[in-house]
């Protein structure tokens, strides 16, 4: 009864210190600098692609303009 006993201690104490081992190998090492998520975009960020997009958005304008002021363009419509 007293080696089944001292089997089972021992068993149940390396599971619990390799348990241990396994949980401690999770943090992070030293090599790894990746910035931390922020909750929120960058308001910056944002702002600039915003602009950047409507500039887009302005020169196919302009473009769609010029041709239609142009006379160019032929409009079909069919159904």
């Amino acid at each position: 009864m007293r080696a089944r006993f001292d089997y089972r201690f021992m068993t149940l104490l390396a599971v619990n210190v390799g348990f241990w081992c396994v949980l401690g190998f999770q943090e992070k090492s030293t090599g790894q600098t990746n910035q931390p998520k922020l909750p929120f975009a960058n308001a910056v960020e944002q702002r600039f692609e915003t602009i950047n997009e409507l500039r887009e958005i302005k020169a196919l304008l302009k473009e769609q303009n010029d041709l239609l002021k142009s006379g160019k363009l032929t409009v079909t419509v069919s159904q």
